[in-house]
């Protein structure tokens, strides 16, 4: 081979050669997650792996985020039934972390464990009618799943895995995993997509996330608008001590409530509460410092490369995309109003009324939600520090958001 052969060869492997101009898109779509996440601060421990791991997967030639998926079949021992599931292999770097952690759903649980481990809820078990603003926050969920059928059935989008045709269960799939963005919960949104629509993972994820860390831009214009100043002004008494014995019950008994009622929520439950309590019982402070700081720091940033490798732009560049972050904003945006709603109605029938901001803490962004409305609070009135009665429904949220992951898993999964 001549000298003028071997610079062709190497010009043809080089990524100047290969680059697709999709990949130049989502290249610089990484670019602003990361300029997100270091300049402006919004959610860096999250938004920066994201973006990191956005650029690796649309490098050209190397490929770093392939992964195959096997369809295998097996049999039910006992009744001979014949059923199939799918393996994740990959020799990849990003390929390898999403097959071990994302595809099995094992990274979103570990992250709910160290979420437990670091969440106090104290604050619900003081004002347990707080839990109504959390639940009633996850309405964005479910209007978002008829806004996404919806899209389906009468626009023509089509949220099936490229290249194939849309039935009605891969609708119902898709709408249930668009639809959790509202509840402003990244993991759960991950667990949830990864079991129903991880071909939409890239976009769900960084919708979840994105919204995240625009709380403190999307809530506070949505909050003025479905309260008045009078209303804003409420002040709200300090709440009770909570005894140590209350919070050791309370995981248990919300996971107790979960086996019976919700098993399909139990994973993510199950997780939460046990690093609670690992925080709570105070004689495996090991554990839930562990927990609390080194597993959940370690899973961050595994968790936020894999979902960055979802960004490749042969699966981000759809018209679904857009829409997708369209319905996770509404869904976001319907999610804080109907808590703020709710609490505007109950205080139609209660003595000592509540300040019907705490309501948009319901979407579980927690804590960051909670001092929004903090926030918002202090601008009416100087005196009124809503932080603590605002993390009521903060955690509600969390939870709220696992049991409609729950939900939407029985009723989808199958």
């Amino acid at each position: 081979m001549d000298l003028a052969s071997s610079f062709v060869s190497l010009w043809h492997q080089t990524g100047f050669a290969n680059i697709a101009y999709g990949q130049i898109i989502m290249i610089a779509v990484g670019m602003v997650l990361l300029y997100l996440g270091i300049v402006k601060d919004f959610e860096p421990l999250l938004l920066i792996p994201i973006g990191f791991g956005g650029i690796l997967s649309n490098i050209p030639i190397t490929n770093m985020s392939k992964v195959t998926e096997v369809v295998m079949q097996g049999t039910t021992q006992g009744s001979g039934e014949i059923f199939q599931y799918v393996m994740h292999y990959s020799d990849t770097f990003l390929g390898q972390i999403y097959s071990f952690g994302v595809a099995s759903g094992l990274f979103p649980l570990m992250i709910f464990m160290g979420v437990g481990a670091m969440t106090d809820f104290g604050p619900l078990i003081a004002n347990p009618k707080t839990s109504l603003l959390g639940a009633a926050a996850q309405l964005g969920i479910f209007t978002t799943l008829l806004g996404t059928i919806a899209l389906s059935e009468f626009a023509g989008f089509n949220f099936a895995p490229a290249g194939t045709a849309q039935n009605v269960a891969d609708t119902l799939r898709a709408a249930s995993s668009i639809g959790i963005i509202g509840g402003a919960d990244g993991p759960t949104a991950i667990f949830l997509t990864t079991k129903l629509a991880p071909h939409l993972l890239g976009a769900i994820a960084v919708a979840a996330y994105s919204y995240m860390a625009l709380v403190p831009i999307i809530q506070p214009p949505i909050m003025r608008l479905c309260t008045t100043q009078k209303e804003r002004m409420i002040e709200m008494k300090q709440l009770r001590h909570v005894s140590k014995r209350e919070k050791i019950i309370f995981p248990l008994l919300v996971l107790t409530l979960c086996i019976f009622l919700l098993p399909d929520a139990t994973p993510l439950i199950g997780a939460l509460m046990f690093g609670n309590l690992a925080k709570e019982c105070g004689v495996i402070n090991r554990l839930s410092d562990t927990m609390a700081n080194a597993l959940i720091n370690i899973v961050t940033i595994m968790l936020g490369l894999s979902v960055g490798s979802k960004l490749s732009a042969d699966k981000f560049l759809r018209k679904e995309t857009l829409a997708i972050l369209g319905l996770g904003l509404a869904a976001f945006c319907v999610g804080t109003a109907g808590g703020v709603l709710l609490a505007k109605l109950m205080n139609l029938f209660l003595k000592e009324k509540i300040n019907p901001l705490i309501g948009s803490a319901g979407v579980s962004a927690v804590p960051m939600a909670a001092r929004v409305s903090n926030k918002v609070g202090l601008e009416s009135n100087p005196n009124n520090y809503l932080l603590m009665h605002a993390m009521g429904p903060n955690v509600s949220g969390v939870i709220g958001s696992a049991v409609a992951a729950g939900v939407l898993l029985a009723l989808c999964g199958m």
